[in-house]
């Protein structure tokens, strides 16, 4: 320790020599005469803005973004006493420095044979978070004593406490006294209670460890330290310290569903203006479950993390009767990233969008026993190079029905589809539906090439699961004004988007993937629960998709990296996102009834010879209940095998449409 002195005792010098010349050689100027708010003045009664679940259970706050200026008089006195005696008890006699700290700073120098940093006023922090940095040298020192001192002439000490707990901070993003009252209590500073100032009060010494949401021992020890040093300068009496140590203190928990609570703050500044914010004195009722919201965070944070802690995740689930946002994730952890990918990241979809185009198919007149080729076919595209769409692994199946082809999300057949119904059909349909596309005349939509988002992509799906309704999506229920005791209602909007049968047959078609197509993991799911739902994944295996839905909650996840880039082979929706899809399901279901999607009168049943596409005979090896719209059921009988005929004779053809077209048809020939 000894080659450490001589340095120290220079520092001594220093540190003296400019204190005396501080304190005795400043002139005095005129104190007290400028504004010294450097914020706007804290509002009167303001509050927070409250949410709270679907169920009445409390969500979290959404508070202002600006930083408010607490006056003197605003800040209880048990606080500005309790700040003084334990940060700095001489504060009122000494000129900004306090020399006598000094000293008391240079044994601990010597001592510990390094330079300590105690030994600093109240002054001397204020001009330091005002204005230096947290460098701990000599001429920083020296600088602040020299700041302090001139603070000391120009200021009143009671401006000088003022400025001191509007600038000092608080921890968790709180700075000055204001924030720190309402982040941490929901109050303005002067409803503080005595137990609460104590608590405030031991917080600058160590705002990461001390703050009220801290470790609750180490917190309460700090606390105890500030109680004991303002009995021990008789501020409080030993009855009074006894009491506060007892006295139990409620600290406002930390928000929860941080990306749910962000998009609710959106839509009320869409709806009421950005100063709704400052304003605060809303209790908002979101159409959120809790609930399911924690499941669906666990779910994306664990469920992700464990296939790669570099990928992303988002999940957002739907009641798809009335379009409540149930639950929405936006990323693995909100702390550190808080660009929501599950309501604003727009990316391909895959072959997640397929259902749309088989469910426009079916609208049209097409039907799920239609046979068609899947020999890939060469396209124009406007280019020298035609475009050749391919299978995922570029197999070839040769003839499958369209439900077949929706199974296993075969992509030559998808494009040879949506050619047969037209780009610009399909993309009316999907408007309809709730997702808007803009490439109108480009065959690779039915490949998932157009980006989307996933709540869109979710909500486009709702009218299948719920027989062609069209929700909008709803993230707040009502609202309630604290200042003007007013309710303002957000009633559900539904309307029809598609047919009831179209909805059903489409649904019934994607109840196959869970059986024996792309998300096969998840058949005893289905056999438990009638559920339907499409898997996707994008060129070199940048995104996987799973949308699923039941009667009564439609769930759909993404996963993939934020800048997009292939994350490897076997990066497939139906092995990363449909297990995660099942985890949450199963939990979101729980105790709720198993329930069928119902069959409207506009579907008709026909057993037919999958293989034939028609009504099938006694004789018929293999036979299968397919689904159609009425009036699109194949007529006829089997052609390749005798018996009976199974089905009873057809009903007769609805009216001709305004195109003057019967929908009735006769299984079409193979669609090459």
């Amino acid at each position: 320790m000894a080659s450490h002195v001589p340095a120290l005792f220079r520092n001594w010098i220093s540190r003296a020599a400019s204190a005396l010349f501080l304190v005795f050689c400043l002139v005095p100027s005129a104190r007290g005469q400028e504004t010294i708010a450097a914020y706007p003045l804290l509002p009167a009664g303001y509050t927070s803005i409250k949410v709270f679940d679907r169920a009445g259970r409390s969500v979290g706050r959404i508070l202002p973004e600006g930083r408010y200026w607490a006056p003197i008089d605003r800040i209880p006195d048990f606080l500005q006493k309790g700040v003084v005696a334990v940060e700095d008890a001489r504060f009122y006699e000494h000129g900004g420095i306090d020399v006598r700290g000094i000293a008391r700073a240079l044994v601990k120098d010597v001592v510990k044979g390094k330079l300590a940093e105690g030994g600093s006023t109240i002054t001397q922090q204020l001009v330091k978070n005002k204005y230096l940095s947290g460098e701990k040298s000599i001429d920083r020192k020296l600088r602040e004593g020299l700041m302090a001192v001139e603070f000391e002439q120009k200021y009143t000490k009671k401006q000088i406490l003022e400025m001191y707990f509007n600038e000092i901070y608080y921890g968790n993003g709180a700075w000055g006294i204001a924030q720190a009252a309402r982040l941490y209590f929901d109050k303005s500073p002067e409803e503080l209670t005595d137990a609460e100032c104590a608590l405030l009060a031991g917080v600058p010494k160590n705002p990461g460890r001390y703050n009220p949401w801290g470790v609750s021992a180490r917190v309460v020890e700090r606390r105890d330290v500030v109680l004991k040093r303002m009995a021990e300068l008789k501020i409080i009496t030993p009855r009074q310290k006894k009491k506060l140590r007892a006295q139990r203190v409620t600290v406002t928990q930390t928000a929860q569903a941080p990306y749910y609570l962000a998009h609710i703050k959106s839509k009320l500044i869409e709806r009421y203006g950005r100063e709704i914010v400052e304003r605060g004195g809303l209790e908002v009722t979101a159409a959120m479950d809790l609930n399911l919201q924690k499941l669906a965070e666990q779910t994306v944070r664990e469920g992700v993390k464990r296939i790669s802690p570099q990928l992303q995740g988002a999940l957002v689930s739907l009641d798809p009767a009335t379009g409540d946002l149930l639950a929405a994730v936006g990323g693995v952890d909100f702390s550190a990233s808080s660009y929501d990918r599950a309501l604003y990241a727009r990316r391909q979809p895959g072959s997640a969008i397929k259902p749309l185009i088989y469910a426009a198919a079916l609208e049209k007149g097409f039907t799920p026993s239609s046979l068609w080729d899947d020999t890939p076919v060469a396209y124009n595209r406007g280019t020298n190079e035609p475009w050749t769409p391919l299978n995922y692994g570029q197999e070839q199946y040769g003839t499958l029905s369209l439900r077949q082809a929706l199974a296993y999300s075969n992509n030559v057949i998808t494009v040879k589809l949506l050619e047969a119904i037209g780009v610009p059909y399909f993309a009316d349909f999907a408007g309809k539906v709730g997702l808007p596309l803009r490439a109108r005349n480009d065959l690779s939509l039915a490949l998932g090439t157009e980006e989307v988002t996933l709540h869109d992509l979710v909500q486009a799906y709702t009218p299948l699961a719920n027989g062609g309704l069209r929700p909008e999506s709803r993230t707040i229920i009502r609202v309630y004004d604290r200042n003007r005791n007013t309710w303002t209602e957000n009633p559900p909007a539904v309307a029809p988007a598609i047919s009831p049968a179209a909805a059903f047959v489409t649904t019934r078609m994607l109840q196959d993937v869970m059986v024996y197509g792309t998300a096969k993991s998840l058949k005893a799911f289905n056999r438990e629960r009638p559920s339907a739902g499409k898997t996707g994944t994008t060129d070199e295996y940048r995104d996987a998709w799973f949308i699923g839905y039941t009667p009564q909650v439609i769930t759909g996840i993404w996963v993939g990296y934020d800048k997009p880039r292939p994350v490897g082979k076997g990066f497939t929706g139906g092995s990363v996102c449909a297990p995660l899809w099942e985890r949450f399901m199963r939990q979101a279901l729980a105790g709720r009834p198993v329930v069928d999607f119902p069959k409207p009168e506009t579907v008709v049943a026909v057993t037919i010879d999958p293989t034939t596409g028609y009504p099938a005979n006694a004789d018929c090896p293999v036979k299968l209940d397919e689904f159609y719209i009425a009036g699109t059921q194949p007529t006829g009988n089997c052609p390749k095998h005798g018996g009976a005929p199974l089905n009873p004779e057809p009903p007769p053809l609805p009216p001709p449409n305004a195109d003057g077209e019967l929908p009735g048809r006769e299984p079409m020939d193979v669609v090459h």
